[in-house]
């Protein structure tokens, strides 16, 4: 099924990185996200559920600090820090900081901050 079309929709996110191929795996075998190479070579990626796509850009700073920060769902925000950590990632902000969400904060291998949420039961 082809992603969702439609004004305002967030379609593309360029993640930094330090090294493409190592922050491709961490984010495939964490996340489960599909890796492919573009036309012209760039490494790119389409989120769990195919609709959001993006690549990870090379001399770009990685985004350390929140300010605009990405949240990606999961089942279990709990099981998805032990996938992290086992990864390469370092945990940013434990689980219950913005409780009663349930999420957690996470540095990927180029250094970015990025969020997980799970959803209530």
């Amino acid at each position: 099924m082809p992603p969702t079309v439609g004004n305002g929709k967030i379609c593309y996110i360029q993640i930094p990185a330090m090294d493409v191929a190592r922050s491709a795996e961490f984010y495939k075998r964490v996340f489960g996200w599909n890796i492919r190479q573009r036309g012209d070579g760039a490494t790119a990626f389409d989120d769990g559920v195919g609709q959001v796509s993006g690549e990870w850009v090379l001399g770009r700073p990685p985004a350390t600090e929140p300010g605009l920060l990405i949240y990606i769902m999961v089942d279990s925000v709990a099981a998805s820090l032990d996938l992290i950590l086992s990864n390469g990632g370092e945990v940013a902000q434990p689980v219950g900081a913005d409780a009663p969400e349930i999420t957690a904060r996470f540095r990927d291998p180029g250094g970015n901050v990025i969020g997980i949420y799970q959803e209530p039961a």
